[in-house]
């Protein structure tokens, strides 16, 4: 079936779609939903059997629907309508919540239902982005595949929307104003984090801090101290203790409130007006867990974005575990394992350039740490998404693990980077010379049956995110306990000394690091550009170049991603 997939970005659900069709064996073409004539010209390029939305902020044109089937994925159960489903299932502390897939019709989400899947939601709120790429994303892909199968079935007629059936418990809701996303501090710990994580990461609770309007993000609870509500307690690791109506809570990120403004770690927003806080304990984007045999370095980064002081925290955590007399070492990740660079704080800092030169040194030390780690086995744990060289850093292990549903986009194009973290080594080494330039030409995303087929991965685990990372553990403690360890380990010292003097790391990293000067200092391939508009979130004029010519060179081809057709 040909299948055009319209959506508001190119986001992890829409990847998700994409691979999931196209492995289901669909021709399935992409185009942002840029205006009204853009989703007119790309149904007429197209000729689809079915337009499917998995992520569409816009308005469908009556032009379109009335002439194509087209469905839209709802991120609410059956009956819910409006803009702001999550944000308010969030805040009302609904117990279950679910995802929709609604035809097209004139009255926004008031079409006919060609499926749903609801799911409990947690007892602590959730943050709206934890939220979206976890319970959402997963029902949404199963929705759309679904979808596929019965647009294929001539007698399927979906169910016109009636308030009166049991499973329609859903209602229309308003868009969520400004005023519905401002708190005080001095209410509940529980209401602070309710108002602050139904949104997050956008647009933002709405708070004044030190004196200062801002947007809150990334937050979480603290330890029960009295103080005056609204004050800074203390800071930590770039994020600030704050007092609330009966506790604290701990804000990773801020943005002050204004036109043009960047989310950024906390105290850099909030800069000299903590200059009375003292750093306290209680709270760490890093931490280490070892047993009697295996170590765990844990990093859980806001949305990704690796720091230069992150990276170096990083780098010294990995250093202090391999010195460690466990068998194995675990690293990982958080909710997005890693996306590399932090291009926020990169695009605030003072001279942007030396800052990213800085970043790109700090991250390629964590790779090298993880590469140069022969005291003991090494395990990737990647359970959620990965983009550049965080998907690069992850493939220094000497066994990566990724979990189903996981998305990998291992390419640097659209940033307009060469690359670095030992890209030019460990990719290679994986996946071979050609499958590795294809990846990073094509920049398209890589599922995790993909990335196993491909050598990306050496496992793909099932099931929801607590139940993978224990496998993680149970596979660690395996390897740990094999009869074959200690020749495992010394394969393991022997590969690399001999891989050390074909070619020393030091060599690929200056290598790199030679074309990454050209990218950002030279700006030969508009990093500059790619960064702004990425940060400011300004829209593209078009689809971008790289989806746009998989469209036409491929003609959307369904033909399932193997080794063979990367080598």
């Amino acid at each position: 079936m040909r299948i055009l997939l319209l959506c508001s970005s190119f986001n992890g659900l829409t990847q998700r779609a994409w691979l999931e069709l196209r492995r289901a064996g669909h021709d399935v073409s992409i185009e942002l939903a840029l205006s009204e004539q853009v989703m007119l010209e790309a149904a007429q390029l197209a000729k689809p059997d079915l337009v499917i939305c998995p992520f569409l902020k816009e308005k469908v044109p009556s032009r379109l629907w009335r002439t194509q089937r087209t469905i839209i994925i709802h991120p609410g159960p059956p009956g819910d309508r409006g803009p702001s489903s999550l944000d308010w299932a969030i805040l009302d502390g609904e117990p279950e919540w679910g995802v929709t897939a609604l035809q097209a019709v004139e009255e926004m989400d008031a079409g006919p239902i060609w499926g749903y899947r609801t799911f409990p939601m947690p007892a602590e709120p959730p943050r709206k982005s934890a939220l979206y790429n976890g319970p959402v994303a997963d029902a949404a892909v199963e929705l759309v595949l679904e979808v596929a199968a019965k647009a294929t079935d001539p007698s399927f007629v979906p169910a016109p929307l009636d308030y009166n059936r049991p499973e329609v418990r859903g209602r229309l809701r308003p868009a969520m104003r400004h005023a519905d996303r401002q708190f005080s501090w001095s209410e509940p710990t529980d209401a602070v984090l309710r108002r602050v994580r139904a949104a997050d990461g956008s647009p933002g609770g709405r708070a004044t801090l030190c004196d200062l309007p801002v947007r809150v993000f990334d937050v979480y609870r603290g330890p029960a101290l009295s103080g005056p509500p609204g004050t800074v307690a203390g800071r930590r690791e770039g994020a600030v203790l704050v007092h609330t109506g009966d506790g604290t809570v701990w804000v990773g990120h801020l943005r002050r409130d204004e036109p043009g403004a960047l989310k950024l770690p906390a105290a850099t927003v909030l800069g000299e007006h903590l200059s009375a806080a003292g750093e306290v304990s209680g709270y760490s984007e890093i931490t280490y867990d070892r047993g009697e045999r295996v170590g765990v370095v844990s990093f859980d980064f806001y949305n990704g974005a690796m720091s230069t002081d992150q990276c170096r925290r990083l780098s010294a955590a990995l250093r202090y575990a391999a010195a460690q007399d466990t068998r194995v070492l675990v690293v990982r990740g958080g909710e997005v394992f890693s996306n590399g660079i932090h291009l926020n704080v990169i695009e605030a800092a003072r001279h942007p350039e030396m800052e990213a030169w800085m970043n790109i040194n700090a991250i390629n030390q964590v790779c090298r740490e993880i590469i140069k780690c022969t005291g003991q086995l090494v395990v990737t744990s990647l359970g959620g998404n990965a983009g550049a060289g965080g998907v690069m850093m992850g493939l220094g292990a000497d066994r990566v693990l990724i979990r189903e549903g996981v998305v990998l986009n291992p390419h640097y194009r659209t940033m307009g980077l060469f690359g670095s973290e030992l890209w030019t080594y460990v990719l290679p080494r994986r996946v071979g010379a050609s499958a590795a330039r294809r990846l990073t030409r094509d920049a398209l995303p890589i599922g995790a049956p993909e990335a196993v087929m491909l050598g990306l991965a050496d496992e793909a685990l099932a099931g929801p995110r607590l139940e993978f990372e224990r496998a993680v553990l149970a596979e660690a403690e395996r390897l740990a306990q094999d009869p074959g360890y200690e020749r495992m380990l010394a394969d393991k010292r022997t590969a690399r000394e001999q891989d050390e003097r074909r070619k020393p790391l030091d060599a690929y990293r200056v290598e790199e690091l030679a074309e990454m000067s050209r990218d950002m200092f030279d700006d030969r391939h508009s990093f500059r550009a790619a960064r702004e508009g990425f940060v400011h979130k300004r829209k593209p004029e078009a689809t971008p170049e790289h989806l746009a010519a998989h469209r036409e060179l491929l003609g959307g081809s369904g033909t399932p991603i193997t080794a063979a057709s990367h080598m």
